[in-house]
This record gives structure tokens, C-alpha cells and sequence, in this order.
């Protein structure tokens, strides 16, 4: 005979049975034991919930975690002091750079390098705020209501919403020829439409492959120092700050990074496209001469 429905909620209901909750809680809490002193069982029973590798490793252990903060006693702290310097980047990081000396060029090279700056400043700061807002956002809705962690994170969360307008700048605009993408991927058009124009002088061609090189190694050493400038701005204001509020926070990952290690890798890209692609498009448009 099939129990009834009132004996299923019952038996539901009675102390020896089994939760899911509970069984699930039992093994997180014995992950967290084991996570930083015993590699092997805790790889052993990553296994057994399905999970292999770094990655998984990390993810388990911060949905282990039981505490919504790793610091609740300094967490307002480091929050105050990652906005102070948020807003200290804002008013200062697009400034253009102060020792930057090319000769009678160096009003013109300050220009396009504060631009890069400026747009390198401004989209971290942009990221920057939203990764704190979220993050604060994520972190809140899991805390018990009755946790003062709750307060805290909440008061954090409304600063960052009300000062997310003020930190959402436009980049700016980069001229187009310090756009390197773009310019590595029109090597050849420029190439051939310099032979082209040169009517078929070779010394038109010659010409031709020195002011692309020209404008190649400019954009490449403008985008450098102005990554460099930048990188430089935001880990003396920012790098630290952001550091400690996330390990406050606690099990939330990495602070998010500029994108100053991306242009970098782009004036590379333009100086080895100066130096081994141009010569090779070079000698392929003066055969055609």
C-alpha cells in the first residue's frame, strides 16, 4: 500500500531525514578543512564531485566559504580607501605626462600620448567601478540578513551605484593611425597603394616604404609610452588599494586589470611589423614595378 501524502510530509519532516542541503553543506565543510593542508584528499574529493584542475579547485573552495567577508573589521576600510583612490586616478591619470621629451616634437608627442593615456585611464576606471559594484552586488545577496556583514556591504554597494555616473567617462578618441590593428592589417594596402602612386618608379616605391616605416614606428613608440605612463599612474594610485579591498572581501578572485599589457603587446606588434613585414611587402611590391 502506498504511503499517503501526509506521511510523506511527515517523513520529510522528521529530524533523521536526510536533507540535500545538509549533505551538501557536510562536504563543502569538508573541503574548507582540507583545502589548505592536504593537496591529495582535497583533489580526491574534487574527483568524487565531478570537478578536475586548478580552476575547479578554486571554484570549490570559494563555494566552500562560509564567511560572506574575509575581513568584516576592516572591509569599510579598504573600501573607503580604494574609492579615495578611484577618485584620485579620475583627476589625475589623464594628465599629460610631465617628463616626456621628443626634441621640437615634444608638444605634438605629449598630445598623442596623453591620448593614449587618457583612454587607457579611463576605460580601466570605467571597469573599475563596475567590478566593485558588482562585486559588491554578488556578494550581498548571499548574506544572511541578519549578519552585520550585510550592512556593511550594503552601504558599500549604494556608494559605489551613486558614484558610478561620475567615473563613467568616455575613453576619448585615439587617431586612427595609432589604432595598431588596424595598421598591421593595412601594411599592404598602404604598401602596394604607395607603389601604385609611385607610378612605377622605384624610387617612388622606396619612398613609399619609408614614410609607412615612419608612421609605423611613431604609432609604436607613442602607443609605448603611453601605456607605460599609464601603467605607471594607475599601479602608484589603484594597484594597491583595489589589492586590499578584494582580500578583505575575501574568495572574489583578482581585482580587474588595465588594458595598458594590451597596447604594449600592440606597439610590439607595430615594431615588428616595421622591422620583418614591412621590408617583406616591400620587396613583393617593387617586383611588381
Amino acid at each position: 500500500m502506498a504511503p499517503s501524502e501526509s506521511e510523506v510530509e511527515r517523513k520529510g519532516d522528521s529530524p533523521s531525514h536526510a536533507l540535500k542541503l545538509d549533505e551538501l553543506r557536510s562536504r563543502l565543510d569538508q573541503f574548507r578543512l582540507l583545502y589548505a593542508s592536504d593537496d591529495a584528499a582535497t583533489d580526491r574529493m574534487l574527483n568524487e564531485l565531478g570537478g578536475q584542475g586548478r580552476v575547479e579547485r578554486e571554484m570549490l573552495g570559494e563555494l566552500a566559504t562560509a564567511r560572506p567577508l574575509s575581513r568584516p573589521d576592516r572591509m569599510a576600510e579598504a573600501h573607503t580607501v580604494a574609492m579615495h583612490a578611484l577618485e584620485v586616478l579620475a583627476r589625475n591619470g589623464s594628465r599629460p605626462p610631465s617628463q616626456l621629451r621628443a626634441g621640437p616634437f615634444t608638444p605634438v608627442a605629449r598630445f598623442l600620448v596623453q591620448q593614449v593615456i587618457r583612454f587607457i585611464v579611463r576605460t580601466h576606471q570605467n571597469h573599475v567601478i563596475d567590478a566593485v559594484r558588482d562585486l559588491y552586488t554578488r556578494r550581498v545577496a548571499w548574506v544572511p540578513s541578519g549578519d552585520p556583514a550585510r550592512i556593511t556591504l550594503v552601504r558599500a554597494r549604494l556608494d559605489a551605484e551613486r558614484a558610478s555616473d561620475a567615473y563613467k567617462q568616455k575613453p576619448g578618441g585615439i587617431p586612427t593611425f595609432l589604432v595598431g590593428g588596424a595598421a598591421v592589417s593595412s601594411i599592404g594596402q598602404a604598401v602596394r597603394g604607395g607603389v601604385s602612386a609611385a607610378a612605377g618608379s622605384s624610387a617612388g616605391a622606396v619612398v613609399a616604404v619609408l614614410v609607412t616605416f615612419v608612421l609605423l614606428a611613431v604609432s609604436s613608440w607613442v602607443i609605448l609610452r603611453g601605456a607605460a605612463v599609464a601603467r605607471r599612474r594607475i599601479r602608484l594610485t589603484l594597484d594597491r588599494p583595489l589589492a586590499a579591498l578584494w582580500e578583505t572581501i575575501g574568495w572574489c578572485g583578482h581585482p580587474p586589470k588595465d588594458p595598458a599589457r594590451s597596447f604594449a603587446l600592440v606597439a610590439i606588434a607595430l615594431t615588428v611589423a616595421g622591422w620583418v613585414i614591412l621590408p617583406l611587402l616591400a620587396i613583393g611590391g617593387l617586383a611588381l614595378v
